[in-house]
């Protein structure tokens, strides 16, 4: 599968800290039924079966919707649930060692700051960036926030998919217009949500809205 733009135009970060009694695969669906268009599963606390377990299910489910699945960070994980992308950051494995591990058919995704980055991640193989954090976060406190600037020039750099990434929600997604980015990446905005669902479908639009699509 190749990394088409608008996969990012709503690309779902998962995040377990507010199931509020549900579960995350219940979750997921809401937010697909709502129209995100590509999924990254992240657990950094489950051991690899469970993880692997979860993995798997919400591949299947992700199909169902034909939404590109991603995994975060594990690698193994990724292969093993036949995922259809990988997303690492800087302090992960290269993405040039991940291209070795998962082979052609596999995107991967790279976490970047600067614009070496972003020209260094595309020469190792990389088929998406995620710029970020473009807002302060609660998600990841130790985030740096990045002038629109950077997001700008990082687009203006390379030729494939780049969606922007921390601290985005509806208040702030039309700040991000005219940066040249495809899309936005959201935990809390998505995953907090009392109506996941409806939610999606309001940040769909705005998304749409500010990528001009």
């Amino acid at each position: 599968m190749k990394c088409d733009k608008k996969m990012m135009q709503l690309y779902a970060v998962t995040d377990r800290a507010w199931l509020h009694g549900k579960t995350l695969y219940e979750q997921v669906e809401a937010a697909l039924k709502g129209g995100v268009t590509c999924v990254q599963l992240r657990e950094k606390e489950l051991d690899d079966d469970t993880f692997l377990a979860e993995a798997v299910s919400i591949a299947a489910l992700c199909r169902q919707y034909g939404v590109p699945f991603f995994i975060n960070d594990n690698v193994e994980i990724a292969v093993k649930c036949h995922a259809d992308g990988i997303h690492v950051g800087q302090e992960d494995m290269a993405a040039s060692q991940v291209r070795e591990r998962v082979g052609d058919d596999m995107m991967i995704g790279v976490s970047v700051h600067t614009v070496q980055e972003a020209l260094d991640a595309v020469k190792a193989g990389a088929d998406c960036l995620g710029v970020g954090a473009m807002f302060s976060t609660s998600t990841k406190a130790d985030a740096d926030v990045l002038p629109m600037s950077v997001l700008k020039d990082i687009c203006d750099a390379v030729d494939i998919p780049v969606v922007a990434i921390g601290g985005i929600g509806k208040h702030n997604i039309g700040q991000l217009a005219g940066t040249g980015v495809d899309g936005v990446a959201l935990v809390s905005a998505i995953f907090s949500a009392d109506d996941i669902e409806n939610e999606c479908r309001e940040l769909r639009r705005l998304s749409e809205e500010m990528t001009g699509i």
